[in-house]
């Protein structure tokens, strides 16, 4: 009985570069996979908010990591709704220098490289990213504000004082009320005149109502006098 050869039992060799080409498509994988579950872990909503406490605050109380991660997510939302973005390449290195995709890979890299913690610049990166489109009209003059805020050394520590619960809410009713009043007490201190209330002001117009009326009929009493005079004049 013929046995088949053991060669044919086993595949192919794999060669080392074949082999570092896999570990890198798995490391890759897992890297998409964990940046996966930071985004799903956290909402849009939920980031801009978080930007909006820094960007207020100055300090930052979540985890390096998982921070970077939302920053970069935000970064990349932010300069793909710049038109530049929608161009061809030769019209992006004409006006950027460079293509869309390699700006955005820089700037993704200079922020992703800080391992200890945010830059000093947190505060102001933030306030860039949550309104772009309105300080800086063009992509050009956006990615060099970025640059200059992410070319620096130092780094943040993570706050230890209370999170702000919502640091960016309207002032409620009460705190409106209040602002009113101190608005109309300063109003008398500089000697303007208060604001009335209204029914104090349906008062002060029915008040108004009644003198005109008493002095529109002493008014006619009056004309009538001189109207019956005249009769008596003019016999004499």
């Amino acid at each position: 009985m013929e046995t088949q050869p053991h060669d044919n039992l086993h595949h192919a060799p794999v060669s080392s570069s074949d082999a570092d080409n896999l570990h890198s498509d798995a490391v890759t994988e897992i890297s998409n996979h964990r940046d996966t579950e930071v985004k799903s872990d956290v909402s849009k909503d939920e980031v801009i908010r978080i930007l909006q406490a820094i960007a207020s605050t100055g300090r930052f109380w979540h985890d390096w990591d998982n921070l970077k991660s939302m920053l970069s997510f935000q970064l990349k939302q932010v300069l793909s709704e710049y038109p530049e973005a929608k161009t061809t390449s030769e019209q992006q290195c004409a006006s950027l220098g460079e293509s869309y995709s390699d700006l955005v890979n820089k700037l993704d890299e200079e922020l992703t490289c800080f391992i200890d913690g945010p830059p000093f610049t947190l505060q102001r990166v933030c306030e860039i990213l949550l309104d772009a489109k309105n300080i800086y009209p063009n992509l050009s003059k956006l990615a060099l504000a970025l640059e200059k805020n992410l070319l620096v050394t130092s780094t943040m520590a993570i706050s230890t004082d209370p999170y702000p619960q919502d640091p960016v809410q309207e002032p409620d009713d009460h705190e409106k009320a209040s602002e009113n009043q101190q608005q109309q007490s300063d109003g008398a201190q500089n000697g303007a005149e208060p604001l009335v209330a209204d029914n104090d002001e349906v008062m002060v117009e029915a008040d108004v109502g009644d003198d005109m009326t008493i002095e529109t009929e002493v008014f006619e009493d009056a004309k009538s006098s001189e109207q019956d005079s005249e009769p008596n004049a003019n016999n004499a």
